[in-house]
């Protein structure tokens, strides 16, 4: 039904547009009193689907990308679809209104995405109030520094948005690859990175003992477009910082292979969906290889049906996370790929 009559209508939107009335439509029908229907269409509840990771039971290991619920005002509607987690942001300290528009793409014979969106968001502190409400599922919180912010102070916009969202998220998420804040994947860079993660790890504990609670865990996102060299410095950041995880990848500037008229690929941004899948897998391979599986890693990247759901999974990936595939396939996907993972859980128990 999505993609043969709900699709077509709403891809007749402007891109962005059409993110905005989709998640209207999805609070609107929610208060309907539908999310029940969601739930009973959509989410499989099998304790097969389990996952533990980074000390988080997850109910299942298919979560939303951050980008889908910006400013944290839909996580419980859209875990009625059957995700097991939902990643809010990118935030930042303060509201800003990220990049002119036009600035998001559809690239439709390759099914994929450009944004350069910017980070637009209302602020850490406006998400805090919407993430006051209580949770269904577990949320990600996905923190970067503002625009006007000079790299040599990110480390404190970081920090204001980790003690801000403390209380309220279930992980963090250090943003440091997208490719539409200028100058914040230079904070990619080993000595930079591990400075950032580090004091990012300290103030964790500060308020860990301050509240009498555990940890956070703290994942780092990143690009797909770091060199090997790179990757092998990620994996001695990750041995240096002790943090928790990786999350791989972000979106791609390259535009290698693309179907789709010059006029829409050569549009500035960071590309997603299915021209990613291939780097994304390869990313994930390497770094589960070469770190002996040292730290979990969350898979995303051109995830559109359960086989590449499978293979991120098979690659080393411990959850993986969808976007693009959510607005090209709809729904439908959640379901499709517990689905697919359950019966390989239970063709390996029989």
């Amino acid at each position: 039904m999505y993609k043969f009559l709900i699709r077509p209508l709403v891809f007749l939107l402007d891109a962005e547009t059409a993110h905005h009335f989709s998640f209207r439509a999805i609070k609107i029908l929610s208060k309907l009193g539908l999310s029940g229907l969601f739930r009973k269409a959509f989410a499989i509840n099998d304790p097969l689907l389990e996952r533990e990771v980074f000390g988080l039971k997850f109910k299942n290991p298919v979560g939303l990308a951050a980008g889908f619920d910006k400013d944290a005002k839909l996580y419980n509607e859209l875990s009625d679809f059957g995700f097991g987690f939902v990643e809010i942001g990118t935030l930042t300290p303060k509201p800003q209104d990220g990049n002119p528009k036009k600035r998001l793409f559809r690239l439709l014979d390759d099914e994929a995405i450009i944004n350069r969106m910017g980070f637009n968001n209302k602020g850490v502190f406006e998400a805090v109030e919407q993430l006051k409400k209580k949770h269904r599922v577990f949320i990600g919180g996905n923190i970067g520094k503002n625009k006007l912010t000079p790299n040599e102070n990110a480390i404190k916009d970081y920090l204001i948005c980790f003690e801000a969202l403390f209380e309220y998220v279930d992980y963090f998420v250090v943003n440091v690859s997208s490719p539409n804040t200028p100058g914040l994947r230079e904070l990619q860079d080993k000595e930079p990175l591990t400075n950032l993660l580090k004091k990012l790890k300290r103030q964790n504990g500060k308020l860990a003992k301050k509240r009498a609670v555990k940890e956070k865990p703290i994942l780092l996102k990143i690009a797909p477009d770091l060199t090997d060299d790179q990757l092998l410095d990620i994996v001695s950041i990750m041995a240096d910082t002790a943090i928790d995880g990786i999350i791989a990848t972000n979106t791609t500037i390259s535009r290698k292979g693309l179907k789709s008229h010059l006029i829409i690929s050569e549009e500035k941004g960071g590309l997603s969906g299915k021209p990613l899948a291939k780097r994304s897998t390869e990313v994930i391979r390497f770094l589960a290889e070469k770190s002996n599986k040292a730290f979990p890693i969350i898979g995303v990247g051109g995830i559109h049906s359960a086989e590449d759901a499978l293979e991120k999974l098979d690659a080393g990936a411990d959850l993986i996370q969808l976007y693009t595939g959510f607005v090209y396939e709809g729904p439908s996907l959640v379901k499709k790929i517990n689905q697919a993972i359950l019966a390989k859980a239970q063709s390996n128990t029989q």
